[in-house]
């Protein structure tokens, strides 16, 4: 085998895809590897993610619009990163894409994502405050990066500020209620419509909060689906 790469991270991190994970396709669970149809050659899996604020400036500094306008700079950041740094190489981004990927049992390979009331990943340092944005399959030789582990905050966090702030009471039962979440943010004047305040009433990295407009914009999207999710 030859030597193995450090992942060149620093361009990414600049442009906002400051979390990434490499993977070595032949220790991931073969469940995941056969969602993946590897091609010859295809030796590493590689998960990038932003965490905070930084990416959306670098969106809204790059002048894309359009529908998905973060998914569109990411693909471009992470082609560009690849042709740049590895000439020569090849590399298949898989999402965002049509091909089923499992970001969640990813994140938990990777000990990026902990459970949480709220439904959505958490981590000790950037609260949920974090997404992922590409995933790529490639010929690389990167040394495989190490899991995280211990990150999640939940466990020490009391009283659970998200359960009481939640208005539709969607967390009171323990349990996740999608359907009391979905139908109060139907609702006319709705106070979690364009973000939801039980995410934002997480003390875990707080400081690292979106800003509103990135707020608005990526829960304008999730409302879009579940208003014709409801007329249906």
């Amino acid at each position: 085998m030859s030597e193995r790469q450090p992942f060149p991270a620093d361009i990414l991190n600049a442009a906002g895809l400051n979390r990434q994970f490499v993977f070595d396709l032949a220790d991931l669970p073969e469940d995941i590897v056969a969602k993946l149809a590897p091609q010859a050659g295809e030796r590493q899996l590689i998960l990038f993610g932003h965490a905070g604020r930084r990416l959306w400036e670098c969106v809204q500094a790059s002048g894309i619009g359009g529908d998905d306008p973060i998914d569109d700079y990411s693909v471009r950041t992470v082609e560009r990163w690849f042709a740049e740094q590895l000439p020569g190489q090849r590399c298949r981004i898989l999402f965002p894409g049509e091909q089923p990927i499992g970001l969640q049992a990813l994140g938990k390979l990777a000990g990026w994502h902990q459970p949480s009331p709220i439904m959505v990943g958490v981590d000790v340092e950037w609260g949920s405050w974090y997404a992922y944005r590409a995933v790529a399959i490639a010929d690389t030789d990167f040394t495989p990066s190490p899991p995280l582990h211990e990150r999640s905050p939940c466990p020490a966090c009391a009283p659970r500020t998200c359960i009481a702030t939640c208005p539709a009471d969607a967390l009171q039962a323990g349990q996740f209620d999608l359907d009391a979440c979905s139908r109060y943010r139907l609702q006319p004047d709705s106070a979690c419509a364009h973000g939801c305040l039980a995410r934002q009433a997480c003390p875990a990295g707080a400081e690292h909060r979106y800003d509103p407009e990135q707020i608005r914009h990526s829960y304008s999207r999730s409302l879009a689906v579940i208003r014709r999710y409801y007329a249906t």
